[in-house]
């Protein structure tokens, strides 16, 4: 897999820079998977508990819960499917990484059809994430920055997770 890289230094476009820098994050998650054994992919290394896939398949959900059932709001039969009772992300032992991975392509297909037909500034619909009776509704632009956020965070999860596992750094 090749190495992720940054947008152009030179980019100032605020939509340009957003989903540039989402893609960019995507694709460190993925690298930072790729060359692990399943074995490892299903092994936690840390404290907390989550593997590697539980991190895959929760930023799966991250990108419906604000992009389709947020923005869209359109209707998830179970919006939190990845968050067990104890709130630890899930996967179960039938799901395999091909499907995972396959998953996970899928939704960021999906969130970049949606990102792309919208302005920063639309406001999210009403009724999926957000009811009807909420004071606020987010923009698409804050939408992108706290998915955008939750990437960036989840990566460097990600990093440290990899290091412990085969001691492989970087992005």
């Amino acid at each position: 897999m090749s190495e992720p890289s940054e947008p152009d230094y030179a980019l100032a476009d605020p939509r340009d820079l957003l989903v540039g820098y989402l893609d960019y994050y995507r694709d460190v998650v993925l690298r930072k998977l790729d060359g692990l054994s399943e074995e490892e992919l299903r092994t936690s290394r840390l404290p907390s508990g989550w593997t590697p896939l539980q991190l895959l398949k929760h930023l799966t959900h991250v990108e419906r819960r604000w992009l389709v059932w947020g923005f869209l709001a359109e209707e998830l039969a179970d919006p939190w499917a990845d968050d067990g009772p104890d709130g630890q992300w899930r996967v179960g032992p039938e799901e395999s990484v091909h499907d995972l991975l396959a998953a996970f392509r899928a939704q960021v297909a999906r969130s970049r059809e949606i990102v792309a037909g919208a302005a920063l500034s639309d406001l999210s619909a009403l009724g999926g994430r957000f009811p009807a009776d909420v004071d606020a509704q987010p923009s698409m632009g804050w939408i992108l920055f706290h998915v955008l956020q939750e990437y960036a965070r989840h990566a460097g999860h990600l990093d440290v997770a990899r290091e412990l596992a085969d001691g492989a750094t970087g992005e």
